[in-house]
């Protein structure tokens, strides 16, 4: 278990690949040409398809996400690596488990960002498998 602090940061990035942009518009359905047409050999990345990597942060440090908004501010192409950023806003210790409030913010190769977020969830202190019944 992870015990989270205020101010407290990680960092995520990947790459973001043709095929996967493909894979994601089958899985989703969303083929819009602007995500299969190549705009100088680069595709257009599905905003949802940026989204896992705040999860993947999150994940990590078994968050569990009860809130998630996001806003994709700048485009992101195939190609293009793109840094999260997870910054714990606020952490509320409780009995038997820490509430959160996470700030997000993905930024390209030029450190411009590309998107926003907020996340709000709870990391228990001892995992549900090991409580006592």
């Amino acid at each position: 278990m992870h015990r989270p602090t205020e101010g407290e940061t990680h960092a995520f990035e990947r790459t973001f690949t043709t095929e996967a942009v493909e894979r994601f518009g089958e899985v989703s359905r969303d083929e819009q040409e602007r995500h299969t047409e190549p705009d100088d050999d680069r595709l257009l990345v599905h905003g949802l398809l940026t989204a896992p990597l705040p999860t993947k942060i999150g994940g990590d440090l078994e968050v569990l996400a009860t809130s998630m908004t996001f806003e994709f501010v700048r485009p992101v192409y195939t190609g293009e690596r793109i840094r999260c950023k997870w910054i714990f806003d606020s952490v509320d210790e409780r009995d038997d488990r820490y509430e959160v409030a996470v700030e997000v913010v993905g930024e390209n190769e030029r450190v411009e960002t590309a998107q926003t977020g907020a996340i709000e969830g709870l990391i228990w202190k001892v995992p549900p498998a090991e409580r006592p019944v």
